[in-house]
């Protein structure tokens, strides 16, 4: 036998071997839909993705993949499979699927979000954990968002005295938008019914909706080039929109250096002694990150939980009284961050909104560096992952009546349950390696603005009743209510 024939004899068996563990690794797969050519799994997503791949997971189980367009997708339905993707196996899936949105302006180089684990996402991983999100730095800025909710208390005062209707979401955007900034930056973004405040909330919303919304560009590669919705352009525009005012903030933060004491000026000491350890760059897509991020999903986690208050209108007044008794038993004029823990239906009542609710119905995608085995499933490597929270948040073998708004919940069958990454029942927030940095000031800015709207007013609807309204959804990577809720607050 020649070389070339025993050379040719070898590539056969080789290739024969890669095709039969490519076909094993296929025949591995979890279970899922028939997709169509080319296309896939595309159609079955529909406009609401995540009440669709819950739906799919009842027939496919918690481990289940699809095809959408090119990109192999698998989908975690259950807390028990999330605490195996985000716990047992947080190595081997801790890397991001880069959506092309994010890349607008080269953001997905720099953001703490997108970023591969390595040095630099744990040097600024390090950063928000000690400059910004730790218990004294958040404790030293507590007074600068006391000014911001009283903001929001005379807002809602005029808007009683009269009688005009409160856009809910619209109130919360500004003010969570003013009260992170008065932490970064100590200083105001917006005020309330003004076009600053419009234009910041269109360009942050613009970023998370750009992102967020499925995109045929990442599905198709070859269609990169062409942005054929026009998503990354989008992205581009709101991005730049907000980083000409962040860039505002830190020229002017160079000029009085040493005036103040916040996020921005830690950040630039930083710079001024090291550029390489942290440049302009990776400044400014920080306080990106952490303006949209914790603008968004905060606002609207307020706007669902004043939603499914008024649709109860029994457990508002059962959380007024609570704020109510409190003070007065204390003698306090107002609620402060350190008390939040001494009401535990307040507490209970976010944790149902995080429940039904979340913020980030899939949180943000992950990526497998490997193949894992997950319940006797190939999870290959490259597949993008995405754990559906809301489908757990609504899962019957965990939640007695899902579907309910029950606070009370928590104070009962399960009242050990919190959303700080341990219990993955409740993950708003994730968990692992790759949870959210800034939970510890969402925690408190959530629960303050909640106690803001619902300690002195009730809250009736315009032309209808509280059941009558509209519970839909517009899906993004935030999950907001798809009309607006409008109110308007009586004084008690």
């Amino acid at each position: 036998m020649d070389i070339l024939t025993s050379s040719i004899i070898l590539a056969s068996i080789a290739w024969t071997c890669i095709l039969i563990s490519r076909a094993r690794k296929l025949s591995k797969l979890p279970p899922g839909p028939y997709g169509l050519p080319i296309i896939g799994n595309i159609l079955h997503l529909g406009p609401t993705p995540h009440r669709s791949l819950a739906k799919l997971s009842h027939k496919y189980g918690p481990v289940m993949s699809l095809k959408l367009g090119s990109i192999t997708t698998v989908v975690i339905s259950s807390a028990e499979t999330a605490k195996l993707v985000l716990q047992k196996y947080d190595s081997s899936f801790s890397n991001r699927t880069i959506p092309l949105a994010s890349k607008a302006l080269r953001h997905d180089e720099f953001s703490v979000g997108w970023l591969p684990v390595g040095s630099q996402w744990r040097k600024l991983r390090k950063i928000c954990r000690e400059q910004m999100f730790s218990a004294p730095r958040l404790d030293a800025s507590e007074g600068l968002r006391r000014e911001k909710l009283q903001k929001l208390r005379d807002f809602v005062a005029n808007r009683c005295e009269s009688g005009s209707a409160v856009d809910v979401g619209e109130a919360a955007f500004t003010t969570a938008l003013n009260l992170i900034s008065a932490s970064l930056f100590s200083a105001e973004f917006a005020r309330f019914d003004s076009e600053s405040s419009q234009e910041m909330k269109e360009a942050v919303c613009g970023v998370m909706k750009s992102v967020g919304s499925p995109n045929f560009a990442d599905y198709f590669p070859l269609l990169k080039p062409a942005d054929p919705q026009g998503l990354l352009k989008a992205a581009e525009l709101s991005t730049g929109m907000l980083f000409v005012k962040l860039d505002e903030i830190i020229d002017e933060k160079l000029k009085s250096r040493g005036e103040k004491r916040d996020l921005v000026e830690a950040l630039l000491e930083i710079n001024q002694r090291d550029e390489a350890q942290l440049s302009r760059d990776d400044i400014r897509h920080l306080l990106l990150d952490l303006l949209v991020a914790g603008t968004d999903t905060s606002s609207a986690t307020v706007e669902w939980a004043m939603t499914e208050l008024i649709r109860n209108p029994h457990k508002m007044t059962k959380l007024r009284n609570e704020i109510k008794s409190f003070m007065s038993e204390n003698g306090k004029q107002q609620v402060q961050e350190s008390d939040i823990p001494l009401l535990p239906y307040l507490q209970a009542v976010v944790k149902e909104t995080f429940r039904l609710h979340p913020a980030a119905p899939f949180l943000l995608p992950h990526k497998a560096s490997s193949d894992v085995e997950i319940n006797g499933y190939i999870v290959p490597a490259n597949a993008q992952i995405l754990i559906n929270v809301w489908a757990s948040g609504r899962d019957s073998r965990i939640w007695k009546h899902p579907d309910e708004f029950l606070p009370e919940r928590f104070l009962n069958e399960n009242e050990g349950v919190d959303f700080k990454g341990q219990d993955f029942e409740l993950i708003p927030f994730s968990a692992g390696r790759r949870i959210c940095p800034g939970l510890p000031l969402a925690d408190r800015m959530v629960h303050q603005m909640l106690v803001t709207f619902v300690e002195n007013y009730e809250w009736k609807l315009e032309n209808m009743k509280p059941e009558e309204m509209d519970m839909n959804e517009s899906f993004g990577i935030t999950l907001r209510k798809a009309i607006p809720l409008k109110a308007i607050p009586t004084k008690l």
